[in-house]
């Protein structure tokens, strides 16, 4: 089934001049944004640019081809698609700028960002998803009871900081985390910066807690906002949203169609679902219901223990956890079994919470 590289070869022929940005276009940039381009994109403080065909070549030169299929979380294809990009008149030319890459354990955040310059009198920020880190991915449920995270802050403070600079109108966007980071940074940027803002693309990222999706803030940025999600989306049912999104086929199943590389193209857009899925829609209740039912308090000591019990072989990345699955389980049932009572007790009180609610649903759905 058609997927993003296959829309390259049929429109890389075609400047965005000739055929204007779309979403497929967006979702493109955001899966660059997964490549660690701190060696080969100028940084934030820059004023140069690079092209993205010599970005590329550059960062082929550094890194070996071989062993980036080697890597086994979802994102592994990010550098291939950009070499694909690179390549048609489309993007070779689309200038990259004021990179950012931040990864730090302590405040438990990973983050990173890139301006790209389009030629057609636009640029697209792009925010980076949550890539293969356990820190990444502990940022993301730190959102169940945080607001915001280091990583929302710093995508704002980098939209203000290069949009003082920007002539251009901007799109900004992301794929997972990286969806919600485009969100927050639209939200709040400065009203120079929010002027020039045109579009806001949140690929399938988590939502916010009630009270920023009421907010007067979000409620004016909603205008801009496209907010796309797969027909099974997991990802971006997690917290609250609003209901206006583009569902999207994929050529995967489960948690997997998160993927963006299997979201389905036709031309120039995504091969469109008529709604979600009935065990998305169970699972966003499931997990709303769930959030709402336990206290801020708890959710914070629930995460730290889940990701203690996680870390507990020593792994950073999902990609290690998979590649020994035997010592990371013996590791994480040894440090379960010696945690205190009252840990082990919170722990079992809240996942036999969240299947409560998974079981309401269940029924509620059988019933209507």
């Amino acid at each position: 089934m058609p997927n993003m590289i296959d829309y390259i070869e049929w429109r890389g022929d075609l400047t965005f001049k000739e055929s204007p940005f779309n979403e497929v276009d967006n979702i493109i940039l955001s899966q660059i944004a997964y490549v660690d381009l701190s060696e080969v994109v100028p940084d934030v403080e820059s004023r140069s640019s690079i092209t993205l065909e010599k970005a590329c070549e550059t960062y082929f030169e550094y890194h070996d081809e071989e062993e980036l299929k080697e890597v086994k979380s979802f994102i592994w294809q990010a550098p291939f698609l950009m070499r694909k990009a690179a390549a048609c008149a489309r993007f070779k030319e689309v200038k990259l700028s004021r990179y950012s890459y931040i990864v730090d354990e302590d405040i438990q955040t990973q983050f990173a960002a890139f301006t790209a310059d389009l030629g057609d009198g636009t640029v697209y920020v792009a925010y980076m998803g949550t890539d293969d880190t356990l820190v990444g991915w502990k940022e993301d449920f730190n959102m169940s009871f945080l607001s915001p995270v280091p990583a929302q802050t710093m995508a704002l403070d980098y939209l203000n900081t290069i949009g003082r600079f920007i002539r251009k109108k901007i799109r900004v966007g992301g794929h997972s985390k990286g969806g919600n980071l485009a969100i927050y940074s639209g939200m709040y940027a400065s009203n120079a910066v929010r002027k020039k803002i045109i579009q806001i693309y949140n690929n399938d990222g988590p939502g916010f807690d009630k009270g920023i999706i009421n907010s007067p803030e979000y409620i004016r940025m909603k205008p801009v906002l496209t907010s796309i999600v797969p027909y099974r989306s997991l990802v971006g049912m997690l917290l609250e949203h609003d209901d206006d999104y583009l569902v999207v086929s994929s050529s995967e199943k489960g948690v997997m169609q998160h993927d963006a590389m299997s979201w389905q193209v036709k031309g120039a857009a995504f091969v469109k679902e008529k709604g979600l899925s009935q065990s998305s829609r169970t699972m966003n209740e499931t997990l709303s219901n769930w959030i709402n039912s336990i206290d801020r308090i708890e959710r914070e000591e629930f995460v730290d223990t889940l990701f203690e019990i996680i870390s507990a072989s020593g792994a950073t990345t999902l990609s290690e956890i998979q590649s020994d699955r035997h010592a990371w389980a013996g590791a994480s049932l040894k440090l379960y079994a010696g945690l205190p009572k009252k840990e082990k007790t919170m722990m079992r009180k809240v996942l036999l919470s969240l299947t409560n609610e998974f079981d309401k649903a269940v029924r509620k759905q059988k019933n209507n």
